[in-house]
């Protein structure tokens, strides 16, 4: 078995779309003329408290998963992996706007890592700890963890980084 260290690193912006609302908050047609000139006013600010890590595992002959809950932070194994250690943490996620705003934030359903010697793992079925209709509290803020699985393939071995994108945008 060979040692694997996955860090995975949580990139976050707001979407495009709101970018372009803020430029069109007079036209008649905008999201401004139906009620929502707080939110369109007040640009959001992402920040990452936190990247995802997995820890440290060794993979066997046929491979396996970390799963990492975001709610209680259990890494959970499975396949041909044996625990190494390592700090395992859920993704944390700060967005800041409108206060009361609802939100919608996406996550993608798979990306890809790249490790050592031009290995690749993938890291699919991320999660949140967010409720179905995410809003921003009275202070403007929404704190939100995330987490997710690892596959890795029959002993590949490296350290595997990667970039996961969360868009946020206003609802």
């Amino acid at each position: 078995m060979r040692p694997i260290p996955a860090l995975l690193l949580a990139l976050a912006a707001p979407s495009a779309a709101s970018a372009q609302c803020l430029l069109c908050a007079k036209d008649a047609s905008s999201p401004a003329a139906s009620g929502r000139t707080a939110a369109i006013e007040t640009p959001l600010h992402v920040d990452i408290e936190t990247q995802l890590d997995m820890g440290r595992v060794a993979v066997g002959a046929t491979g396996g998963t970390v799963a990492l809950d975001p709610m209680s932070g259990a890494r959970r194994l499975s396949g041909d992996l044996v625990d190494l250690g390592g700090f395992a943490v859920s993704g944390v996620v700060t967005v800041r706007g409108a206060p009361g705003a609802e939100l919608r934030i996406v996550l993608p359903a798979a990306v890809e890592l790249a490790g050592t010697g031009g290995r690749t793992a993938t890291v699919t079925g991320l999660v949140t700890d967010l409720p179905p209709a995410p809003r921003l509290g009275p202070d403007g803020r929404l704190r939100f963890r995330f987490g997710g699985r690892l596959q890795l393939a029959a002993l590949d071995d490296g350290d595997y980084r990667g970039r996961i994108p969360v868009t946020v945008e206003y609802q």
